[in-house]
């Protein structure tokens, strides 16, 4: 991998954008968006406007709020008796590299961390859109699977598990849809 394509970290991104731009100017608050909230705010957008807000600062803030809630959204008992370590592998950072973090999923705990240490037993690679779409329920991942929008590395078999090991947040039902 070439430096130029190296994983980077929330904290170096924002850093860089800040210092590019001349200014440190605050990112958005998301802790007090709701999981639910999150997910109807990419339902309702389309994927142009998730495109562009994943190009811009807000993807090295949503990136690491959505990966420091996985731990609060796995099922325990679901998870209990995994035992892997999945990374994710967020494609088209604006400097063409790719922002990367890695879930530790032992016996029931979810460990987060965006600095990958571990062998994966897989490792899943999305485009920005994708990930928002998997991550709300709005799309599943054998879809951008087949579709050529996820990429998996690894333990092909484990891959489908992964998702089931979550509480997948989901759109709040609008009035009079059914």
């Amino acid at each position: 991998m070439s430096e130029d394509q190296a994983p980077q970290t929330a904290e170096n991104a924002s850093a860089e954008a800040a210092a590019e731009n001349g200014s440190a100017e605050a990112a958005p608050d998301l802790t007090a968006v709701s999981a639910e909230d999150f997910a109807a705010l990419v339902a309702n957008a389309s994927d142009e406007q998730l495109a562009e807000a994943m190009q811009g600062p807000q993807r090295d803030v949503v990136l690491p709020e959505i990966f420091a809630r996985m731990a609060e959204h796995l099922d325990p008992a679901k998870a209990k008796g995994h035992d892997a370590v999945v990374h994710f592998q967020i494609l088209d950072r604006p400097d063409g590299g790719y922002d990367e973090f890695e879930l530790i999923v032992h016996d029931g705990i979810c460990e987060v961390s965006e600095t990958p240490r571990e062998k994966p037993r897989v490792t899943l690679k999305v485009h920005p859109v994708g990930f928002l779409k998997l991550i709300t329920n709005q799309a599943s991942g054998p879809g951008l699977f087949m579709t050529g929008k996820l990429k998996i590395e690894g333990d092909l078999m484990y891959a489908p598990q992964i998702a089931s090991l979550f509480r997948v947040p989901t759109a709040p039902k609008q009035e009079g849809s059914n």
